[in-house]
């Protein structure tokens, strides 16, 4: 799949390791691929278990279409990033979604997952 293929899929799969259990968990979630940086948002924010097990150990897995890959997670902090992945999801799903999504688009935890370089 090309990249326009990637980008046009209605979700990727996460995989972090469990921060007490060692587990893996997997979930599946929107996602907004923008320059090698997968962007996803938290609707739980910090209190996510996923964000809380990328804060323990940012390397995920991630599967976008066909793709199997090992990345590297990281929080969001710089604003102008952060409004721009805001944007970019918004955009994506929300002429697609039947709720207004933009409480989520507001108050979601924007996290990056930075592909690896090919």
């Amino acid at each position: 799949m090309d990249a326009d293929a990637l980008a046009a899929l209605d979700h990727c799969y996460l995989t972090t390791k469990g921060r007490r259990s060692g587990s893996p968990h997997t979930i599946e979630i929107w996602f907004a691929l923008h320059d090698e940086v997968v962007y996803l948002l938290a609707g739980g924010s910090e209190e996510s278990d996923w964000v809380k097990n990328l804060r323990a150990d940012p390397t995920v897995g991630l599967r976008l279409g066909d793709r199997d890959l090992i990345c590297q997670g990281r929080l969001v902090d710089d604003p102008e990033e952060d409004a721009l992945a805001r944007r970019w999801l918004l955009e994506k799903y929300g002429p697609r979604d039947p709720d207004d999504l933009t409480t989520w688009a507001r108050t979601a935890r924007a996290v990056a997952i930075d592909l690896p370089s090919t």
